[in-house]
């Protein structure tokens, strides 16, 4: 694997390598809980703070955890975090807490955090890994803003609660029901792909052909036509 540099570690996972978008990792809460923009939010917050404080300690302990019992112990880590978590959401945003339900505890199991754990985590310094969970948290609170902002405007015609659209937008229900959250993955990997492509097409050199492949190519077409 080609080495990266610190600030490849924190900018690649926000955009070029985004853990839901290109890695299609987390997709579960991803779905489940974009309904509102609030839910979204809180969801990514917490994604990020365990995701920054696991990577961290399992960098830190690296060293000291035997390799036959690692994902066991990556799991105890990340599930401390989990609780944490857990109990500040009870305790300041109950209703929300309530909304989100069993997604909080399933953090614990988030693709997203155990495998950079293991990939990433487990196998560098302290301060990288700070810096890869930082970068893939934004990364992912991006893309539950993106979910989430643009199922409750068309859902709800709301934003945060708030009427966007007036009070005459007849509302979308579809979009905060299940298959409003495919439909709306499903739109944002497709103009992600897109833009990827398109990107890529124009980063590639355009090859000018010189005078000795001109001069083949009319003596083929020249035979072709006799």
């Amino acid at each position: 694997m080609k080495p990266t540099m610190a600030r490849e570690d924190l900018i690649n996972p926000i955009w070029k390598n985004n853990p839901v978008f290109v890695q299609l990792l987390g997709l579960c809460p991803t779905l489940a809980v974009t309904n509102t923009l609030a839910n979204g939010i809180a969801m990514g917050l917490a994604t990020f703070f365990v995701l920054v404080g696991s990577s961290t300690l399992i960098s830190a302990f690296r060293r000291f955890i035997p390799n036959e019992v690692r994902i066991s112990a990556y799991i105890i880590i990340i599930a401390t975090f989990v609780t944490i978590v857990d109990y500040v959401l009870a305790a300041t945003v109950p209703g929300i807490h309530k909304a989100l339900g069993a997604f909080i505890a399933l953090i614990v199991v988030n693709c997203i955090i155990l495998g950079r754990a293991e990939a990433f985590a487990a196998k560098n310094t302290v301060w990288r890994a700070a810096l890869d969970g930082v970068g893939s948290g934004f990364g992912f609170i991006i893309v539950m803003l993106m979910m989430s902002g643009f199922r409750e405007l068309l859902g709800n015609g709301t934003l945060l609660g708030y009427h966007v659209l007036g009070m005459h937008w007849e509302p979308w229900v579809f979009m905060i029901l299940p298959p409003g959250g495919f439909f709306t993955l499903g739109m944002w990997l497709l103009i992600f792909g897109w833009y990827r492509s398109r990107k890529a097409a124009g980063t590639k050199p355009r090859v000018w052909p010189n005078r000795a492949t001109l001069k083949v190519e009319r003596s083929t077409r020249e035979e072709v036509t006799v």
